[in-house]
């Protein structure tokens, strides 16, 4: 079959032919209906050295996966062939605390798991590719709601589900009066605005330096839009009556925006950085507000997932994706390093 591999650190992967998986116990392989192209993949590529995290190239890229099973392994129940599904990304060790509610991207033992902190497209072989194995399947697999397309499920997996995780965490202070700021509206946060709005009862402000990534986030029920330029945090201010943001998500990460985040976010409030643009805050008593949380997140739980595709099935939570062929893959991680894609770029082979 074909694979879009990434042969080692700091180079640009390449579509090779390679055999096709074969399930062992447990395990299935599913036909790849749609792989996201993931702007971290972008870090891998370019940014990553040995020793970075704890696993190493080669490996075939796609960890954002949906599609059709194809094979199933002995002892595999619950699924059948030609069946649509998901894939559950990060792979833990199936046996931990973490890993039995779910939580497997913080699984207590990571050494355990077949890709050591990553899973399917991050150490692992992953989803850009004509077929995929994946292990432990009645873990790592979820069916697709009726109505729900593979390519449409794939971007979900990760761009719907770490924003999904990242809101949820802070349902509590997302009421009717409260304001979640999101910054960046691009591959996550154009699903960062969907879930503020359809789970919360919060004004959502989207944040963004490309007017037409704004537009696309006011398509999506943001109630305010603001250019990230110099007077972004005044007109932030503004907009909540001096207040602050109760919530900001930063779907970027950089110097900048965690700037932008610890001058809007309010006293009690929670500051989620979403993106890994390398930036860093300075924390100190006076550099957030008293009592302003500020965290990081990675992806979220497989119950939330399934979360996800149901709101997805229903109608109310939409992913913006422009697709291309596997022949394409290499063209579409350009594009997206060149900020040429709307929404979400998904391979489909």
């Amino acid at each position: 079959m074909r694979a879009l591999r990434l042969e080692s650190w700091k180079s640009e992967p390449k579509l090779v032919e390679v055999p096709d998986p074969t399930p062992g116990p447990g395990e299935a392989v599913i036909r790849v209906g749609g792989a996201g192209a993931c702007h971290s993949d972008l870090h891998l590529m370019h940014d990553f050295d040995a020793g970075a995290v704890p696993w190493q190239p080669p490996f075939t890229l796609g960890h954002e996966n949906a599609g059709w099973v194809h094979a199933l392994g002995e002892g595999v129940a619950g699924f059948e062939i030609g069946q649509a599904v998901a894939v559950y990304g990060p792979w833990g060790c199936g046996r931990c605390r973490r890993c039995l509610a779910g939580v497997e991207t913080y699984c207590e033992n990571p050494a355990e798991a077949p890709a050591p902190g990553g899973g399917g497209g991050l150490g692992a072989d992953g989803g850009m590719a004509d077929y995929m194995l994946v292990p432990a399947a009645e873990r790592h697999l979820l069916p697709l709601p009726e109505g729900l397309e593979p390519a449409y499920a794939a971007p979900l997996t990760d761009a719907g589900l770490t924003p999904f995780h990242a809101v949820a965490r802070s349902w509590g202070k997302l009421g009717p009066r409260a304001t979640c700021v999101v910054i960046g509206t691009g591959g996550l946060g154009h699903l960062a605005v969907q879930i503020a709005k359809q789970t919360t009862g919060a004004r959502v402000i989207a944040v963004d330096v490309r007017d037409e990534a704004l537009e696309v986030a006011r398509s999506m029920g943001a109630d305010h839009l603001v250019t990230a330029d110099a007077a972004a945090a005044d007109r932030i201010r503004e907009l909540t009556g001096g207040r602050g943001a109760d919530v900001v998500i930063d779907c970027v990460g950089n110097d900048s925006t965690l700037a932008l985040g610890a001058q809007t976010v309010t006293v009690l409030g929670d500051l989620t950085i979403v993106g890994i643009g390398g930036g860093t805050l300075p924390v100190g008593f006076f550099s957030v507000p008293y009592e302003a949380s500020v965290q990081t997140t990675y992806w979220g739980s497989s119950p939330e997932l399934a979360d996800v595709l149901d709101l997805a099935a229903r109608g109310l939570l939409t992913p913006k994706v422009t697709t291309y062929s596997l022949d394409d893959a290499v063209q579409a991680y350009h594009d997206l390093a060149e900020g040429k894609v709307e929404g979400r770029a998904v391979i489909v082979p």
